[in-house]
């Protein structure tokens, strides 16, 4: 198959990386990399590369590279073996899929030729049979019981009997009932309902997810939509400058959204592969730190992996590992805490959304409160969980070997020094303030005796070995579980949890919400500040620039008696050019224009000044996260404007707003009337004194350019009055027009972000009524195939605060054949069922 003159094996590479693709690596998909390694006699060197990709080092062979190293000819045979591994596990996830077409561009391969191939290679995949078909014999007792049990009396016999009986008596019936339950045909039908449970809650979950997915992506369009139509506005004043401004300021609201949007579309996408991934199994997974024993509990269960256990052996991957154990798909994470590479936690979180329960494993010899901080996730998805708790002690000495098989049950004991109680009260003290109640069950074990079992040189002793670890018990309490909570936890999974899913965007579109309102709202505000400073700062800009006019027409009537003096004697022609000759002199009109000018930078500064106070406290309020009202979650990403440059850009915008003054104002300069002249030559008469004469001229021109200089001040200031208004006028309406189109552009935005949340509400109240039919279902021991009508007849509304509480008002009443405390014990949530009330 593979050519031996190669340096590296690179088809064996390619298909490990295929292997790795999912970010799983299968127990069949491992047993079958091991199969095509021995029986192409794969090299050292070869292997040596295939657990650098298995193991994630940094320095791995990329795909890219390895793809490129295949010859042309042999492309087509590799791709069928690449896609026979994807199919191996049962499962060809999506993320398989894109490494196929990755590698198909490496080879310039069309997507249809890719498609085609993909097609060939699932119409020959098998079903894989989901049967119990071990080899499991009922014990003698347990088949005499069972065979009792199919008689009504000798049932009723047997259950009378043991409560008169002694505790050891029941213990023993007791597992003898387990043994027949998880040995018995009652166990594959517990694996065919389940399978059935999970195909039909896994449409509702498509369907939520699918509508959520469009909600997102319509959000993210309609958002493009909005920027561009405002900038495309232009208004009735032809002013597209204000809009073009305002949808830049906008755009970095839209970046902001729309990078937030892409991850919330990622979060829902793997959601919905998790849960069709895992859809025909009841899942179980294994976590904990690095060294609790979850390795020596893989090798338990599957029976492999012994020479790495306990002996400092590196692990061969960092990736999660699944293996299926009597019809139970089992998934065992890295350690939290492992170093190294890609975080371990991301990696267990990885395979959450699609686990029915979580078993995480803790020791005794080291429980420590931040080890349980993982378990927040875990509420959050509302996952069910049991601790198990692994009882470390040393046996390795003979003398306490010896000493812990003649009383195995001494290291198990809750009271006393060497009790457990202690380690369960701290398991529940941690674990509750991250999982916020402690319904969930502490199993504990030996897992050290478990792996002395299976080890030669105890052999002789190995049955006391397993039977003392409790090892079985808890195995047997997985499969038991499965029988008679499998189903109602695949629907929690499905359906119950993936409201998570869902939740996450729609609280994400709720923040968004409340950031925009509150932003509208403070910018409403400062608009309306804005408004009133502006005025205040026209009010008395105006009044200074009229004072300085008073002034500079104050400094023209003080010199007319002086001029008056100096010429009385001129006539008309010397007397008007004299008097313009002194208002030049004492800069008259250059004072007036120049005081009107320095009234607009005045007033340019002050508003420039009110601007600025407002993008400080935008700035102040952006930092402080809009108060206590607006407080966001850790890690959080900060609401859009909190960047300087939106902020900058609002300010830099609205300043760009205010307009240089206008030239000037037209001043006419007050000339003396020819009336003046013709009352000068009266008074010049023969029979009058020459300072009678000079009195009656001076006070004559005096009058007549006091008169003039009155007129032409009220003219001054009505013109100045009206000018300075009609800037004033002109820049506050910019002003206020750029505020108006930043608050439209943003309610527009927020609109949007109302209708995706109505969508996602609707997506949210879909489950979590499905959710609620199947615990209904479920409390009155009854199945029923889900249907939207057979929800709408049942339920009326369902109320929850996601991971903690949710409460079931039904249409009727109903027969609930389980106490709220066994609901909640199993589902590990509050949930409340509440009945109509009949009036």
């Amino acid at each position: 198959m593979f050519s031996s003159n190669q340096q590296l094996n690179y088809q064996f590479l390619l298909i490990t990386h295929i292997v790795c693709a999912d970010q799983q690596i299968h127990s069949e998909e491992a047993q079958a990399l091991r199969d095509l390694a021995q029986a192409a006699n794969i090299e050292e060197n070869t292997l040596l590369e295939m657990e650098k990709i298995l193991s994630q080092e940094d320095k791995y062979l990329s795909l890219e590279l390895i793809a490129g190293k295949i010859p042309h000819g042999q492309q087509t045979e590799t791709m069928r073996q690449l896609l026979t591994m994807a199919h191996i596990d049962g499962y060809f996830a999506p993320l398989e899929r894109e490494m196929i077409y990755k590698i198909g561009q490496v080879w310039h391969w069309s997507k249809n030729e890719i498609d085609k191939i993909i097609q060939e290679a699932k119409s020959k995949q098998t079903q894989k049979n989901y049967k119990n078909n071990e080899d499991e014999e009922l014990s003698l007792a347990a088949k005499f019981l069972e065979n009792e049990y199919k008689s009504g009396l000798s049932r009723a016999i047997i259950n009378l009997v043991v409560k008169i009986s002694p505790d050891a008596i029941k213990e023993t019936v007791s597992k003898l009932e387990r043994e027949i339950l998880i040995k018995g045909p009652e166990y594959d039908k517990a694996i065919e309902h389940c399978s059935k449970i999970a195909k039909e809650d896994y449409d509702f979950a498509f369907n939520a997810l699918a509508q959520v997915d469009k909600a997102l992506k319509t959000l993210a369009r309609n958002l493009e939509n909005t920027i561009k139509q405002i900038e495309n506005r232009t208004n009735s004043k032809g002013q597209a400058n204000t809009a073009k401004e305002v949808a830049q300021q906008l755009d970095y609201s839209r970046k902001a959204l729309r990078e937030d949007i892409i991850k919330e579309l990622l979060l829902v996408r793997e959601s919905l592969y998790s849960k069709q991934r895992a859809l025909n199994h009841f899942s179980i997974a294994f976590m904990g730190r690095t060294k609790a024993g979850k390795s020596t509990l893989h090798a338990i269960i599957t029976r492999e992996g012994w020479d790495a256990i306990g002996v400092g052996t590196q692990r061969t991957t960092r990736l999660n590992r699944v293996y299926e154990w009597k019809n139970i798909r089992i998934i065992d994470t890295p350690g939290i805490g492992a170093p190294g590479g890609k975080s371990d936690e991301e990696i267990a979180k990885s395979i959450v959304d699609e686990s029915d329960v979580i078993c995480y494993v803790v020791t005794n010899d080291s429980i420590q409160e931040t080890e349980f901080q993982f378990m927040k996730l875990l509420k959050e998805k509302t996952k069910p969980l049991i601790i198990l708790l692994n009882v470390k002690h040393n046996l390795r000495e003979s003398r306490r070997l010896e000493h812990f098989l003649k009383n195995p049950n001494k290291l198990f004991e809750m009271e006393g020094n060497s009790g457990i109680g202690g380690h369960f009260e701290r398991i529940h003290r941690y674990a509750k303030q991250q999982y916020a109640n402690d319904y969930f069950s502490i199993v504990p074990v030996m897992l050290l005796a478990a792996q002395m079992n299976n080890e030669p040189e105890h052999q002789e002793i190995k049955e006391k070995l397993f039977k003392a670890s409790r090892i079985q018990d808890f195995l047997d309490s997985i499969r038991e579980s499965l029988v008679k909570y499998g189903a109602i936890r695949r629907s929690q999974t499905l359906l119950g949890s993936t409201v998570g899913a869902i939740d996450s965007p729609y609280q994400w579109v709720n923040e968004q919400i409340n950031i925009y309102e509150q932003l509208i709202q403070t910018l409403k505000n400062k608009r309306e500040e804005i408004k009133r400073k502006i005025k205040k700062a026209e009010d008395d800009t105006y009044r200074s620039l009229k004072l300085e006019i008073d002034s500079i027409f104050n400094s023209a009537i003080n010199s007319i008696q002086p001029f008056a003096e100096q010429h009385w004697k001129d006539n008309q022609e010397s007397l008007n050019a004299g008097w313009q000759n002194k208002l030049k002199e004492i800069r008259f009109q250059e004072r007036i224009q120049s005081a009107y000018e320095d009234a607009g930078k005045k007033f340019n500064t002050e508003v420039q000044e009110v601007i600025a106070e407002v993008g400080t406290e935008l700035e102040l309020m952006a930092q402080l996260n809009v108060g206590k009202d607006f407080k966001l979650k850790e890690n959080h990403k900060k609401p859009f404007w909190t960047n300087p440059g939106f902020i900058t850009g609002v300010i830099s915008g609205v300043v760009a707003l205010l307009i240089f003054l206008p030239g000037g104002i037209p001043v006419t300069l007050p000339f003396i009337a020819t009336a003046i002249g013709a009352a000068i030559a009266s008074i010049t008469s023969w029979f009058k004194s020459e300072d009678q004469k000079r009195r009656e001229a001076v006070a004559k021109i005096s009058s007549s350019l006091r008169e003039e200089l009155n007129k032409n001040k009220d003219k001054v200031n009505s013109d100045l009055k009206k000018s300075f208004t009609n800037y004033c006028d002109f820049a506050t309406t910019n002003i206020i027009q750029y505020f108006d189109e930043l608050i439209g552009g943003l309610e527009a935005i927020n609109q949007n972000l109302k209708t995706a949340n109505n969508q996602i509400n609707l997506a949210n109240n879909y489950l979590n009524q499905a959710y609620a039919k199947r615990i209904i279902d479920w409390s009155v021991d009854k199945y029923e195939q889900l249907t939207e009508e057979g929800i709408k007849n049942t339920i009326s509304q369902v109320d929850r605060q996601f991971g903690r509480t949710l409460t079931i008002h039904t249409k009727l009443e109903l027969d609930i054949r389980k106490s709220q405390s066994d609901i909640q014990a199993i589902l590990q949530e509050d949930i409340v069922i509440k009945f109509p009330v009949n009036n």
